[in-house]
């Protein structure tokens, strides 16, 4: 998939990474992060509010396989789906913060509109 970024992990912790930021994503509405990883949890964010907006068991499992808590995938397909039903796309929302104190790494908050 070109395009990807690595985020200096390998595929794995890139990916169980990805998972738990969705999963909080999803679970409280915003996360704070850098802006490199915020514009990699976007589209699959989208992705699993598409599921949810879909509602049958096949899209339910697909997101279970993703999302790393049960019940956050129920609120997903229950409440968040209806909330985007007539949006077609554009769930979420990237907000540049300016630099971490620490390294100076470009800091950004992800959030559901």
């Amino acid at each position: 998939m070109p395009g990807t970024r690595k985020l200096s992990k390998p595929t794995d912790q890139r990916m169980a990474m990805l998972r738990a930021m969705v999963t909080y994503l999803l679970e409280n509405g915003r996360i704070k992060t850098t802006v490199t990883r915020a514009k990699e949890v976007a589209p699959l964010a989208e992705k699993m509010i598409t599921l949810g907006k879909k509602g049958d068991l096949a899209a339910y499992r697909q997101a279970l396989s993703f999302i790393t808590k049960e019940d956050v995938a129920h609120k997903l397909f229950n409440e968040t789906a209806d909330k985007y039903a007539s949006r077609d796309g554009g769930y979420t929302r990237i907000v540049r913060m300016g630099p971490r104190r620490g390294d100076a790494a470009e800091m950004a908050i992800i959030e559901l509109v």
